[in-house]
């Protein structure tokens, strides 16, 4: 069950519900992002909008009592509400699984996206309120876009991946099928992972510790600010057996740095190699790891994401 702007990862979705056995009572979905609503709500709730799955025998329990139950809470805001005062009274708590998105924020989701959790993404909500995901394309084809990447490798979106280009000291964070960031200097892998504050709280006059996890500040160190690759082309190469992604920098104006440390600004094009791994998701959860490549062209950096190798850690 979603709502109409609701998004779903449809492969991804039959990923998460396959690990459960259908045969047994789950109420599946996740919680939101901000802290007041789960707290007005409650934080045992599947939110709606970013999606919840009823497995077949709950469901056939819920049928039979559910017009009595919803009579007995008139009160309640939304069908996600009243459903699990009803999942309540079958003795169902929820299972959480983090793919399921409601987004209770506004402005640019960027800071979220490739910040990701390790864990297949299953939905995304409220599209029609935060900014484009891709700067100048109208929303609809936004989702379009990325949905494009997911086509090669459905079960790799938007997971992050961090590396470092050691000669000239840039930190890397790929975000697959939507987006790379790359920041002069080394940032810890866990900073990187941090969701950057490039949103607004539900509530806006809520400051960031109304957030239901830990954001971390947009830097105001000028040297510091991310420059920013969008997707622009994902395919296959067949004599490489490989997929391969094109991210172009976002065109905009980035402050003036004093560091000698080599500007990404004469970057223009990150090529990101990988191979589909459909078994990922059957492994314990562990990222990619992403390493840089040698390039023989001016201007395009070359990356490659897949599976870690033995005694690999992300360190400069």
């Amino acid at each position: 069950m979603g709502d109409d702007d609701t998004v779903f990862i449809v492969e991804n979705l039959v990923r998460v519900l396959s690990k459960y056995d259908h045969s047994q009572f789950y109420y599946i979905g996740s919680s939101s992002e901000s802290r007041f609503q789960n707290t007005l709500f409650s934080y045992g709730m599947a939110f709606g909008g970013g999606g919840f799955a009823v497995s077949y025998p709950l469901a056939v329990e819920l049928e039979k009592m559910q017009d009595r139950c919803l009579q007995r809470y008139p009160g309640y805001y939304g069908s996600d509400d009243r459903m699990h005062a009803c999942m309540s009274e079958l003795n169902v708590p929820v299972t959480k699984e983090p793919g399921f998105h409601q987004y209770d924020v506004h402005g640019n989701l960027m800071g979220l996206l490739v910040a990701h959790p390790v864990t297949p993404l299953v939905s995304l909500h409220h599209l029609d309120v935060v900014d484009p995901i891709f700067p100048g394309m109208p929303r609809i084809q936004s989702v379009r876009h990325l949905l494009e990447s997911a086509k090669y490798d459905s079960a790799s979106i938007i997971q992050q991946s961090i590396c470092y280009d050691k000669k000239r000291e840039w930190s890397i964070l790929v975000s697959w099928g939507y987006a790379i960031q790359i920041v002069r200097g080394i940032l810890s892998p866990r900073e990187l992972e941090t969701p950057s504050r490039t949103f607004l709280n539900w509530f806006k006059r809520l400051d960031y510790t109304a957030y239901a996890f830990n954001p971390r500040p947009v830097t105001r160190n000028p040297c510091q600010k991310p420059f920013v690759y969008y997707m622009s082309s994902t395919g296959y190469d067949k004599a490489r057996e490989k997929i391969m992604g094109i991210y172009t920098l976002h065109k905009e104006r980035y402050p003036y740095c004093k560091w000698k440390t080599e500007s990404p600004e004469d970057t223009d094009t990150i090529v990101v190699i990988k191979k589909e791994d459909n078994t990922s998701w059957t492994k314990a959860p562990r990222k990619d790891c992403c390493r840089v490549l040698p390039a023989n062209k001016t201007g395009v950096l070359y990356s490659w994401i897949g599976n870690c190798r033995t005694n690999e850690v992300i360190e400069l």
